[in-house]
C-alpha cells in the first residue's frame, strides 16, 4: 500500500462533474436568476462572516511563482554539480569553502564520519546521476533545462564508466581509477549501498526507460526490461547495463560484511580485502588467539537503520540480475532486526552484529533507527504485484576464488519472510509500538526518545533526521499524524532558517551543541510528499523558505556549504553527496507537480538516499502468488483493527484562505513550543539583514513558514486548547527505616526505596519520602497514571507494585486504598514432597521456563473434552505437577532457600495465582468473611504447612457443567468448594442445580466457574450476569444464597484446581486519588500481582 499517488491526477474522490447552464427562454429569466444567487450569497457572508469586509483572495501560490521558484532550484543543484565537476571529480565530494576535492582520512583511519562514506569511487557524481535523469522531464518551458540535464546525465555515465570500467572481466572493465571497486577503501555497508549501489541502480533503470524520462523512449514495446539491447546516445556513448554491471561489482564487494552468525552484517568492509579485522567472522577459519590482534578491537556495532535498511537496493540488484545472494542477505539482516524487539514491540538504535543484543536502550525513530521503518513500508510497496524470489543457491558464472554466499551459513528464509505482506505487517506493529510509547500531545503532536524496554522517557529531544516521519506516515496513509508532527519541524526551521542536529523540547534551544545542518533532505522530503497528499499550498510556502533560506546562508564561491552551527552562521567545508542527490531533488519535485514520476501509476520507492527504485516485470510475469504465513515468527504484538490499509480522501481546501493547513486550530501550537512569538530580529534567523524583504512576512515571528502570505490565514481564526496534561505530584513523609532494593534488575532506580521485578514492575517498598507523580488520562474512562516515582519516569504500560501491608496506617483522600468490588484473586495450594521418589517421570522440555517464585503460571491446554475428571486419567489430562517440580529440584545444585532436613520430609507448597471475577445481579451474593479476613501481606513458607486463614478450603468438588440435573446431596454438604465448567446453561440454573445443605464450616463456602478463553473479551472476562434470585433444585428461594467467582484458563485450570491441596480467596485492592482510580499501580499481596 503506497499513498504516493493519492493527488497524483485532478480526480479525486468525491469530485463532482461540471455543470452546463444553458440560456432559459429570455434575459429576464437570466437577471431573476442572478438577482436570486448574489442575494443569497451575500445573505450567507453576512450570516457567517459579519465581521470580514473584504472577502480575500485565495491564496494558492501563483503558477509563475512556483515556475520561478523551480528555475531557482535548478540553478541551485547546477551550482553545486557544476562545480563539483570543475573542482573535485573524480573525487568523493567537494570542500565548498576552500574549492578543493574532499577525499578519506588517510593519516586517521578511524575518522569515521568521513571514511564511512567517502570511498574514492566520484560518490557525489553517482548520488547525482538520478537527479539529472529527474530533471530531464523538466517542462518544455524552463528554457532547455530537460534536453541540457538530459546530455549531463549521459555524459556523467560515460565520465563514472571512463574511471571504472564497464563492470565486465576483460579489459574494457579496466577504468582510469580502478577495475570496477577494486579500491583499498574501508567503507560502512549502509552508506556504500544506499548511495553507490542504490544510485547506480536508479541510474540503470533511467537509462534503459524503466523509470521515465520525458521524450527519452530508448527501447521499444517487445525489448525486454532485463535483457536490453544496446543503447546508442547521441554523445557518443553506448550504454549496455554497464551501471548494473558496476553495481553488481561494489555489491559484492560488500558480501564478507554477512558472515556473521547473527545475520547482521558487520558496520564496515573493505572493498578490496573484505574483513580481516573481524577476526571472529565465520568468513575466517582460524582465528587469531584471543589479544594476539595489534590495535584497539574492531568495532562490530552497527545500527538498526544500518542493518535493516539494505532491503531495497539488494532487492532490485538480484531481481535485475538473477542472483538471489543479494535480496536474501538483506531481508535476512532485515527479519534479524526486528525479531530482536522488545517487548512492548520497540527497537533500539544500536546493535552489537557478533552477539546479536541491543547496545543502549534507546528507541528512536531519528538516527540509529529511522530507515528500518521507511524500509519495512517501501519493501512492501516495492515487491507488491512480484512472485517470491528464487532462493536457490547460484553459483558463480565463470571461476571467481572470491566468489561468496553468507547465505549459506542460514536456513532458507519462509515464503513469509520473503512475501510483501510479512513487511507490511512489520510496518503496521512497528508504528503502532511508536504511536504508544513514542508519540506524545503534550504541546503539540511530537515523538519522544523512550527506554527500549519499559517505553519510558530517557530524553526530550527531536532531531532533524527525525523529520523523515511524517513523509514515511503519507506513503502509509497516516495523513493526519504526518500534517501535524510535521508542524514542528516547520516551526523549528522557521526559527533557525535550518534544522539543527538536536533540538531540546524542555530548553527550546538547540541540545548540547549539536548545532550542525549539514543540508539535509529529511524536512523537504516530507514536505514533498505531504504536498503530493494534500496539494496544499501551504507546503510550497515552506519550500520557498528552505529554498530562500539555503540560498542565503549556504552559498559560497565553489558550491552549498552545510552549516557548523546554525545559531552563528558558521559554515563547514563540506557539500555532501546528498545534497545534490536528495535535498534539491525533493524541492525541484516540490515545485514540478507536472512531472513524470509525480503521475506515475506504479509500484516504485523512493530509497532512503531519494534514489527512485522499480522492480521491473518480465515479459512472462505471472500474478503473483499468495504466500503462506509462517507458524513460527508470526509478528503478534499489536492486533490490526486499527491498521491503515488504504489512502485517505484528500482534505477539503478551505474555500476563502485556500489552505486547510493555515486554517488548523493548532497551527501555532507548535509556534508556541519553539518559542516564534519572542523572538527579535536576528541576524541568524529568517532574513538577517542579507537579501531584500520582497519574501518576508509582513507579520510577527509567530506566522510560519516566514515566506506564508497573511491573507492565507483566516481572519476569524481561532486556536484550540494546548494540550497540558493535569498532573499532581505526592510526597509522603520520610523517616529513618527506608528500606532498600536489591534487585539485579534495579537499573535506574540508583537504590531508592524502589525494587524492579520485571520489565513492566516496580515494587515500592516503602512509603518513606517516596514521591509520587499522577497524570491524569482522559481517553475513555476518566483515570490516574503513575508517570514518575521519585522523579523516574515510567513508560504507558509499565506498573507500580505496592503491598497491601505498607498501606495499611495510609488515609487520605489523595491517595486512598478502595477494595476492588469486581475482581478477587483466587489461590490453589499444590504441596510436592520433593523427597519421594516414587513418581520417576520428568519433563525436561519445560524446565527452563519454569518460575521459581511462589506463584507461577502452569501451561494451558484447552484440546480436553471432558467435564469431570477421571482421577484414573488425571496423568494424562493434567501435567503431572508433583514430578515436574521433582525434576527441577534434583537439577538444581543449589536452591536459593535452604533445602530442608530430608527426615522431616516436608513438602513444597506451590501456589498459582488466578484472577477471578464477581457476578452482578440480584442473584449475586458476597463473598465469604474468608476472603476479607485474610491478613495483608502474610508471608507463605516455602516448605511445611500454611497459614489456615490464606487457604481455609480443602475439599473440592469437580461438577462439570452441571446442567443435567441436581448434584448429589453430599456434593454441597461435604465439600467446601465446587467447580463447574462454564457452558451449557446459564449461571442461575448452574446455581439452581445444588441441593440445599445447612451452612457450616465443613459445607459449601465457595463456586468456582471455569470459562474456557474464547469467551474472553479483550479487557479480560465479561462479569457473569445472575439475574435472578438463587434457589435450590426444588425452586424455593435459597435461604443462604452461594458465592460464586469466575476465573478463565478452560480446561487446565479445571484439572489444577480439581487437584489442590487447598484453595483461598483474597479481595482485590486498588488506589484512588480525589476519588479517581490509578490505573497503573497494583496492590498485592507480596506477590508481585501476578496470577495465572
Amino acid at each position: 500500500m503506497s499513498c504516493r499517488f493519492l493527488a497524483a491526477g485532478d480526480s479525486r474522490p468525491g469530485a463532482r462533474d461540471s455543470v452546463i447552464i444553458r440560456p432559459s427562454r429570455s434575459w429576464w429569466h437570466i437577471l431573476i436568476l442572478a438577482g436570486h444567487v448574489l442575494f443569497w450569497a451575500w445573505a450567507a457572508l453576512a450570516l457567517f462572516l459579519p465581521q470580514w469586509s473584504v472577502i480575500p483572495v485565495v491564496a494558492a501560490m501563483r503558477p509563475d511563482r512556483v515556475r520561478a521558484l523551480r528555475r531557482e532550484t535548478v540553478e541551485m543543484f547546477y551550482y553545486g554539480f557544476d562545480n563539483y565537476m570543475k573542482v573535485a571529480f573524480p573525487e568523493d565530494e567537494l570542500r565548498p569553502v576552500s574549492c578543493t576535492p574532499l577525499t578519506r582520512d588517510l593519516k586517521n583511519p578511524r575518522n569515521f564520519e568521513l571514511n564511512d562514506v567517502l570511498g574514492n569511487y566520484s560518490l557525489t557524481l553517482i548520488d547525482s546521476l538520478s537527479t539529472l535523469a529527474i530533471l530531464a522531464s523538466a517542462p518544455a518551458e524552463d528554457s532547455g533545462t530537460g534536453p541540457k540535464a538530459l546530455r549531463d546525465f549521459q555524459d556523467g555515465v560515460a565520465a563514472l564508466v571512463e574511471q571504472y570500467g564497464d563492470g565486465r572481466p576483460g579489459p574494457s572493465g579496466v577504468g582510469r581509477r580502478a577495475r570496477g571497486f577494486d579500491l583499498d577503501s574501508k567503507v560502512q555497508v549502509f552508506e556504500t549501498v544506499i548511495r553507490g549501489v542504490g544510485g547506480l541502480l536508479s541510474a540503470h533503470l533511467f537509462a534503459i526507460g524503466a523509470l521515465p524520462i520525458t521524450g527519452y523512449q530508448p527501447l521499444r514495446q517487445e525489448d525486454d526490461l532485463f535483457n536490453p539491447p544496446p543503447i546508442p546516445w547521441p554523445n557518443g556513448f553506448t550504454y549496455d547495463g554497464q551501471l548494473l554491471r558496476l553495481a553488481l561489482d561494489l555489491a559484492q564487494r560488500l558480501l564478507p560484511a554477512f558472515y556473521t552468525k547473527t545475520g547482521l552484517p558487520y558496520p564496515r568492509v573493505n572493498l578490496r580485502h573484505g574483513i580481516p579485522f573481524y577476526v571472529n567472522s565465520p568468513l575466517h577459519e582460524d582465528p587469531p588467539a584471543k589479544g594476539t590482534t595489534e590495535g584497539p578491537p574492531e568495532i562490530t556495532e552497527t545500527c538498526s537503520a544500518g542493518a535493516g535498511s539494505l532491503v531495497l537496493e539488494f532487492t532490485v540488484l538480484s531481481r535485475l540480475t538473477g542472483d538471489p545472494r543479494f535480496e536474501q542477505a538483506a531481508k535476512r539482516a532485515f527479519w534479524a532486526v526486528w525479531y530482536r524487539k522488545s517487548q512492548i514491540g520497540l527497537i533500539g538504535a544500536g546493535v552489537d552484529a557478533e552477539q546479536g543484543h541491543w547496545i543502549g536502550t534507546y528507541s528512536v525513530i531519528g538516527a540509529g533507527a529511522d530507515s528500518f521503518f521507511e524500509y519495512a513500508l517501501k519493501s512492501h510497496i516495492l515487491l507488491s504485484g512480484h512472485a517470491l524470489p528464487n532462493q536457490t543457491h547460484p553459483s558463480p558464472l565463470h571461476k571467481d576464488v572470491n566468489w561468496m554466499d553468507p547465505n549459506t551459513l542460514f536456513e532458507p528464509l519462509s515464503d513469509a519472510e520473503n512475501s510483501a505482506e510479512s513487511f507490511l505487517e512489520a510496518w503496521h506493529h512497528a508504528h503502532a509500538a511508536i504511536k504508544r510509547h513514542l508519540y506524545s500531545e503534550r504541546e503539540h503532536p511530537h515523538y519522544d526518545n523512550v527506554n527500549l524496554w519499559t517505553g519510558s522517557l530517557v530524553s526530550h529531544w527531536v532531531d532533524s533526521l527525525g523529520a523523515y516521519y511524517s513523509g514515511l506516515l503519507v506513503l502509509a496513509g497516516e495523513v493526519d499524524e504526518a500534517i501535524e508532527t510535521n508542524l514542528l519541524y516547520a516551526a523549528i526551521w522557521t526559527r533557525y532558517a535550518a534544522l539543527p542536529e538536536r533540538w531540546s523540547l524542555r530548553e527550546k534551544t538547540v541540545e548540547g551543541g549539536l548545532g550542525w545542518w549539514p543540508l539535509r533532505p529529511e524536512f523537504i522530503e516530507s514536505t514533498y510528499h505531504l504536498y503530493r497528499a494534500t496539494k496544499d499550498p501551504w507546503y510550497l510556502y515552506v519550500g520557498e523558505m528552505v529554498l530562500r533560506d539555503i540560498t542565503r546562508r549556504c552559498w559560497t564561491p565553489c558550491g552549498w556549504a552545510g552549516l557548523q552551527n546554525v545559531l552563528s552562521g558558521e559554515k563547514s567545508d563540506r557539500m555532501e553527496s546528498f545534497f545534490l542527490g536528495e535535498t534539491t531533488k525533493y524541492m525541484y519535485l516540490l515545485f514540478d507537480d507536472d512531472h513524470p514520476l509525480n503521475k506515475l501509476d506504479a509500484s516504485f520507492v523512493f530509497t532512503t538516499e531519494g534514489h527512485p527504485l522499480i522492480l521491473p516485470k518480465p515479459k512472462s510475469a505471472r500474478r503473483s502468488r499468495n504466500s503462506p504465513r509462517s507458524s513460527q515468527k508470526a509478528l503478534t504484538v499489536y492486533q490490526g483493527e486499527g491498521f491503515t490499509n488504504s489512502c485517505p480522501p484528500r482534505p477539503s481546501i478551505t474555500p476563502l484562505s485556500g489552505s486547510v493547513i493555515a486554517a488548523r486550530d493548532d497551527i501555532y501550537h507548535p509556534a508556541r513550543m519553539v518559542d516564534l512569538h519572542l523572538l527579535t530580529t536576528s541576524k541568524h534567523a529568517l532574513d538577517g539583514g542579507q537579501m531584500s524583504g520582497q519574501h518576508m512576512a509582513k507579520s510577527n515571528y509567530t506566522l510560519y513558514p516566514w515566506t506564508l502570505p497573511p491573507e492565507l490565514l483566516p481572519s476569524n481564526g481561532t486556536c484550540a486548547k494546548v494540550y497540558q496534561p493535569h498532573e499532581v505530584t505526592l510526597e509522603f513523609a520520610s523517616n529513618t527505616q527506608q528500606v532498600l532494593g536489591g534487585s539485579a534488575f534495579n537499573f535506574m532506580l540508583s537504590g531508592q526505596n524502589l525494587e524492579r521485578l520485571s520489565t513492566d514492575r516496580i515494587r515500592v517498598l516503602s512509603l518513606s519520602g517516596l514521591k509520587i507523580t499522577l497524570q491524569l488520562v482522559e481517553e475513555g474512562e476518566r483515570e490516574w497514571r503513575v508517570t514518575k516515582l521519585n522523579g523516574i519516569p515510567l513508560g504507558r504500560d509499565e506498573y507500580v507494585v505496592i503491598n497491601r501491608a505498607i498501606l495499611g496506617d495510609v488515609s487520605d483522600p489523595r491517595f486512598n486504598l478502595v477494595r476492588d468490588p469486581v475482581i478477587a484473586k483466587l489461590q490453589q495450594l499444590h504441596q510436592v514432597n520433593l523427597l519421594d521418589d516414587t513418581t520417576t517421570e520428568e519433563h525436561p522440555d519445560n524446565l527452563d521456563t519454569l518460575d521459581t517464585a511462589s506463584a507461577i503460571d502452569l501451561p494451558q491446554d484447552q484440546s480436553s473434552d471432558s467435564e469431570v475428571p477421571d482421577p484414573a486419567n488425571l496423568s494424562a489430562l493434567l501435567p503431572d505437577l508433583s514430578s515436574f517440580v521433582k525434576s527441577l529440584f534434583a537439577r538444581l545444585s543449589n536452591l536459593t532457600s535452604p533445602s530442608p532436613d530430608p527426615s522431616s520430609n516436608l513438602p513444597l507448597n506451590v501456589v498459582i495465582n488466578q484472577t477471578a471475577i464477581l457476578p452482578t445481579g440480584i442473584g449475586a451474593a458476597p463473598l465469604p468473611p474468608a476472603a476479607s479476613n485474610s491478613p495483608s501481606g502474610a508471608p507463605i513458607p516455602v516448605f511445611g504447612p500454611v497459614p489456615e486463614s490464606l487457604f481455609p478450603w480443602k475439599t473440592i468438588y469437580a461438577a462439570g457443567e452441571a446442567c443435567a440435573g441436581p448434584l448429589p446431596d453430599s456434593a454441597p454438604r461435604e465439600n467446601q468448594v465446587i467447580l463447574i465448567r462454564r457452558g451449557g446453561c446459564s449461571f442461575s440454573d448452574k446455581l439452581a442445580n445444588i441441593p440445599a445443605f445447612t451452612p457450616s464450616e465443613e459445607s459449601l463456602q465457595l463456586v468456582v466457574v471455569v470459562s474456557d478463553d474464547e469467551h474472553e473479551g479483550q479487557s479480560g472476562l465479561v462479569r457473569p450476569l445472575l439475574d435472578e434470585i438463587q434457589h435450590t433444585p426444588g425452586g424455593m428461594p435459597r435461604r443462604h444464597p452461594i458465592a460464586m467467582v469466575m476465573v478463565g484458563g478452560g480446561e487446565t485450570v479445571y484439572q489444577q484446581l480439581s487437584v489442590a491441596s487447598a484453595i483461598g480467596i483474597q479481595r482485590r485492592y486498588y488506589i484512588e486519588s480525589s476519588g479517581v482510580k490509578v490505573k497503573n499501580i497494583i496492590v498485592d499481596d507480596g506477590d508481585g500481582g501476578v496470577d495465572g
